[in-house]
């Protein structure tokens, strides 16, 4: 990416009060879009006990470079879709590659 573009890119990052996410890939079978998907825990308002809150959020990945397992950071973003609200800001860690092992 040359310089100017890079600018850009970081000023839109800071523009107004967008909305940061963590969360782990589970999909990218699709052209330019993974799934991520957030887990938070609250406590429970009657039980008082933790309790584990699943989301998932379309996000759109220009260079497709997720794969399922990255911990990712998302970002608000402009509507890229019907159901894509979200981009991909940075990789926090990239998944564990599989080990193979080849039996003698």
């Amino acid at each position: 990416m040359s310089a100017p573009a890079q600018a850009t890119a970081t000023a839109a990052d800071e523009r107004g009060n967008r909305r940061t996410i963590t969360g782990t890939i589970t999909s990218n079978a699709m052209d330019k879009t993974v799934v991520v998907s957030v887990i938070r825990r609250v406590r429970d308002r009657r039980f008082h006990k933790f309790v584990t809150r699943r989301v998932k959020y379309k996000a759109h990945d220009e260079h497709n470079a997720g794969t399922v397992g990255d911990v990712v950071e998302i970002i608000e973003a402009r509507p890229y879709s019907k159901t894509k609200r979200w981009r991909i800001l940075r990789t926090i860690s990239k998944a564990a590659a599989e080990v193979k092992e080849v039996l003698p």
